[in-house]
This record gives C-alpha cells, structure tokens and sequence, in this order.
C-alpha cells in the first residue's frame, strides 16, 4: 500500500489526540496510521524532549557554549555594572575580562552535568504530565522541568562552579565587593558570592536554552524529530 505523503504529520496528530483526547484515536487509521496507546504516545513525547534538553546541554557545555553566546553569556551582576567601569577607568580591563571569562568556563564546566537529572526527569513524567505539556503554552516542557529538577540541579552545578571559580583570585575579590553591595542593597544577597551567582545564572541559561529546543520541536516536529516520531510511534504502516 503506497504511503500518503502526509503520513508522518498524521502521526504526529495521532500522538496529540491520544493523549488529549483517547477516543479520537481511531481516526488515524482513516489517514493510514496506526491507532497508537496512551504508552506509546508519552513514549514518543519523552523521545522528543530528551533529544531537545540532550541538545540544549552539549550546545551549552562546551567551550564558549555561555561565553559566546549573547543569550546565555553571564556578565558582572547589574548592581556590579560601576564597578566594572571603574576597573577599565583604573586600566584593570583585562582583569574584569577575566573575571568574566572565569564566570563563563565555570557555567559551562557544570552545565554536562544536568543530563542525568534531565534524562530522570523525562523517565519519570506521567501521562497525566505528558497531557499538560501537549495542552500547554510555548514553554511547558521548560516549566516542567523547572519544577522537577531545578534544586537537584542546583546542588549538582554548585561544587563545580566553586571548584572553578576557585581557581580565579579575581573571584576573591568579588566576594568582597559583592558582598559588601549585598549589605548596602546594590546588589541582590543572592549574588553576594560569585558561585551562587554563577550557578543560578547557569540554570537561567540551560532553561533558555531547553525553551527554545521546545519551541523549535512544537514549531517543526518533524523537522526536529521526524525519525524518533516514526521509530517511536511505528504508526506508518510499510
């Protein structure tokens, strides 16, 4: 039997009635798809958004991952801004770079380690969570996530970041001078040492970057995961 071109997006049609409304289902077949379960279904979705958030990890840890990319790259904090200037007035430019440039290695030395945690996350989701995330807005999946794995994430991105920053007598001399913004409000309490700081804005950037491998997914589906969706899904019939 010869294959409608449309074949694959019915597939993908398919997997979003299953889930949102099970008895629709049946309808696939007229589109010559097989009817597919709840199982295979959330099956199909977890297969997307773990090579999404897979995606959004390799892009981010590796090298320039944050420090070259203007949507992610960790600056001074903006109560900071002042000092910053003053470091190039007193010809301490480079220094301020550096510092800069250690805050960034440092988000991008701890970022691999999120895969596990999301990879876990995924495993873990439930049809009733699958539903949600296919019912919901642009970035549900991100929100999702956020909500299941942010503080785990957190205390795994932590000693790296320390461990790295360490590393910078630079990152001395920030907490100093954060820390004593902090005590007279110029500066959030939450970025009064520079390995809180750099951690929260690390996760900051692996969401962004998980929202916009979402958005991409709900935007092209097939474009994005096409094969999971039929490897998954085995819904066109040969």
């Amino acid at each position: 039997m010869k294959i409608a071109a449309h074949a694959p997006a019915a597939a993908l049609a398919a997997t979003l009635l299953a889930l949102v409304c099970p008895l629709a289902a049946p309808t696939a077949q007229a589109a010559g798809v097989e009817s597919l379960s709840k199982a295979d279904s959330v099956a199909g979705l977890k297969a997307a958004l773990g090579q999404g958030t897979d995606r959004a990890v390799s892009m981010l840890g590796a090298t320039d991952g944050f420090l070259g990319n203007p949507k992610v790259r960790i600056p001074l904090p903006a109560g900071l801004a002042k000092g910053e200037r003053m470091f190039k007035m007193l010809g301490l430019d480079a220094e301020a770079k550096e510092l800069v440039t250690s805050m960034n290695r440092a988000a991008e030395a701890a970022v691999p380690e999120a895969r596990t945690l999301l990879v876990d996350s995924v495993k873990q989701m439930s049809v009733d969570d699958a539903r949600q995330i296919l019912t919901g807005g642009d970035d549900a999946a991100t929100q999702y996530f956020k909500r299941t794995s942010y503080d785990k994430l957190a205390a795994r991105f932590l000693p790296i970041v320390k461990q790295t920053t360490d590393r910078s007598e630079l990152s001395k001399q920030y907490n100093q001078f954060a820390g004593q913004a902090a005590r007279l409000g110029a500066i959030d309490s939450r970025d009064a040492r520079v390995e809180d700081y750099v951690t929260r804005k690390a996760l900051d950037g692996l969401f962004v970057m998980i929202a916009e491998e979402e958005r991409a997914i709900r935007k092209d589906p097939l474009g994005q995961a096409s094969k999971l969706l039929q490897s998954v899904f085995g819904a066109v019939k040969k």
